[in-house]
């Protein structure tokens, strides 16, 4: 076999080739990803090694590995360096001795104390000792060794998918089993995507679909890509314009109880309901992202990353107001909000930090209510624990956060396509401010993602039926 001059190779001890007293040891550090990639392959979810709050107040204060976790690199240990492949289990024996944090460095070590040539099986002291060289884990392991020499490039370990997508999609629909469909207008369906989503939101049970657009070219678009529109109501109208205002006056009259976005502009969707008085609260409309991302122990909102461009300190208050009370109806009872810059500390230089000092103020003095708000807090502070102590931040919110409210669009926007793109997140997404909720799609999201926000938008149309009997405004 002809090999890369560049690949790195495995190669293992024969039982000939071990002697009493001859080791090995590899070196590992703890990160929150490992915990949370061991409780994905295992199904130990015990929330002493996920859920910071809950593993605060047990006795070790604080999220640690799994046990086993250590056990398995003495696996690894076993498997891949010594004796290496061809090593086959007969007996481990482990001693848990301390609790291994997020950081710590651990190196582990296996010495044969005992050799039996009648069946090639050698037993092994194993000891894990952390970076302070204290014991955290002890046992002795019994192998048989290979006896054939091989010599291997090492193999690559496959990337892991912490969550399953599919299921993640499955729980948040499950939030809509005692909830009736909704009349929702979708303006100017007229490709695929939009077409498609409106049409699958209607099948999982969401929405009763009103497709408002030019009826031909609507009903060419489901014949080209075999889209049933059984169950939907077409109002013919020319062009997107006119499609957004009359979705806006179906809003207005109560006919529909939610609005979604198909292949038109943003803006003439919006325009279009900011025209229309009696659709207003008073509050600033904005639009706030919904996310599942593998990583991290809980759904994620993330706020302004698509409506309001670089919002003023007034205009942020209504856009965390407006997250705060969507996450409360998502059955959050009381949202965490992280306001995020660049660093945790308040500096003039960066208005974003001087916005965010403000907003926990007003926060406190009331003029912000239902959430708990801390910031400054860069990304790193408010999405892991680990890294807001190594940098003595106390706070409730730090590594918690149920809603990241970005500085401005542009930050906010390219955070969102990082978590989906770079990160596996799957996202939907709301516009909430007006009286009725607003759909808004990407033309990039696939069917699941359209789905999803059309299950965030049933939620606010039920809270707002609720609020406001027949939406009698």
């Amino acid at each position: 076999m002809n090999l890369p001059l560049d690949t790195e190779l495995v190669e293992n001890y024969t039982f000939d080739e071990i002697t009493l007293g001859q080791s090995a040891r590899l070196l590992r550090t703890l990160s929150l990803q490992d915990i949370e990639a061991f409780a994905a392959v295992s199904g130990d979810t015990n929330p002493a090694h996920l859920d910071p709050e809950y593993a605060n107040d047990t006795l070790f204060h604080g999220v640690i590995a799994h046990g086993m976790w250590s056990g398995a690199l003495i696996s690894a240990l076993l498997g891949t360096q010594f004796p290496g492949p061809g090593t086959i289990y007969q007996d481990q024996a482990l001693h848990f001795v301390r609790p291994v944090r997020v950081g710590d460095t651990l190196t582990v070590t296996v010495t044969v104390i005992g050799r039996d040539p009648s069946n090639n099986s050698v037993e092994l002291d194993c000891q894990v000792v952390n970076q302070s060289g204290h014991c955290v884990l002890s046992g002795r392991a019994r192998v048989l060794a290979p006896t054939v020499k091989v010599r291997l490039p090492r193999v690559t370990a496959p990337r892991i998918q912490v969550s399953d997508p599919q299921a993640r999609f499955n729980e948040l629909l499950s939030m809509s089993d005692n909830l009736d469909a909704v009349r929702c207008a979708v303006v100017h369906p007229c490709d695929e995507g939009s077409l498609s989503g409106a049409m699958d939101s209607a099948r999982y049970g969401l929405i009763v679909p009103v497709l408002i657009g030019p009826e031909a070219r609507i009903r060419h678009v489901a014949a080209e890509h075999g889209i049933d529109l059984t169950g939907a109501e077409i109002l013919s109208e020319p062009h997107s314009h006119a499609a957004a205002e009359r979705a806006a006056e179906l809003a207005v009259s109560g006919d529909v109880e939610m609005l979604m976005k198909g292949s038109l502009h943003t803006d003439e969707l919006i325009h279009a309901v900011l025209s229309k008085a009696v659709l207003r609260t008073g509050r600033r409309m904005s639009h706030v992202f919904r996310f599942d991302v593998p990583l991290y122990h809980k759904p994620l909102l993330i706020t302004d990353a698509a409506l309001n461009i670089r919002p003023t300190l007034s205009e942020k208050v209504d856009i965390i107001q407006n997250a705060i009370d969507f996450a409360r109806i998502m059955g959050v009872s009381t949202p965490k909000v992280a306001i995020l810059s660049a660093v945790e500390t308040v500096n003039p230089n960066i208005p974003s930090t001087l916005d965010a000092a403000a907003l926990c103020k007003m926060a406190s003095r009331g003029q912000i209510t239902g959430g708990i708000l801390d910031g400054p807090l860069a990304f790193d502070n408010a999405i892991s624990m680990h890294a807001a102590q190594i940098k003595h931040i106390t706070s409730e919110v730090a590594g918690h956060a149920d809603i990241m409210a970005v500085p401005d669009l542009e930050s906010g926007n390219m955070l969102a396509k990082q978590l989906e793109y770079l990160a596996g997140a799957s996202g939907s997404g709301l516009v909430l401010g007006a009286r009725v909720p607003i759909a808004l799609t990407s033309r990039a999201e696939g069917p699941s993602n359209r789905v999803a926000s059309a299950l965030l938008g049933l939620m606010v149309a039920h809270n707002a039926r609720r609020n406001h009997p027949r939406l009698a405004w």
